[in-house]
């Protein structure tokens, strides 16, 4: 079992920058594969971002290239998303997700999730 707990949500500013993080609970971590997918209101479920176990594989969306960046400390059990030029548009509830083996841009084949966490652009 994973238990996983985003924090870093919050309202900020057209352009603005916040980062969110993902505490896992469990001694492997490494094994998991990371992702942060995004809800916002009536809209499907979408990957934004995702990270292999060893941090070696990345991917992005293609709306969040350049301006966000993921990143993992296994030592700490903890994936980041930092997220800057902020945009009206990237307003949604973000998860962060856990699967083992490679990574997926399909929420179903993630095992685990965190409750998610508010992130509010105003413009």
């Amino acid at each position: 079992q994973v238990q996983l707990v985003e924090s870093g949500g919050g309202l900020v500013q057209d352009g603005g920058s916040l980062r969110l993080s993902c505490a896992a609970s469990g001694r492997t971590f490494s094994s998991y594969a990371m992702s942060w997918f995004r809800q916002a209101p009536g809209k499907v479920r979408e990957i934004v971002a995702a990270i292999s176990g060893n941090g070696g594989i990345i991917y992005y969306k293609d709306l969040v290239k350049g301006r966000f960046t993921i990143s993992r400390n296994n030592a700490k059990s903890t994936v980041y998303l930092q997220m800057n030029s902020l945009k009206p548009e990237d307003t949604a509830v973000y998860y962060c997700a856990a699967k083992i083996g490679w990574g997926s841009r399909e929420d179903y084949e993630y095992n685990y999730w965190g409750q998610g966490t508010q992130v509010t652009v105003s413009s």
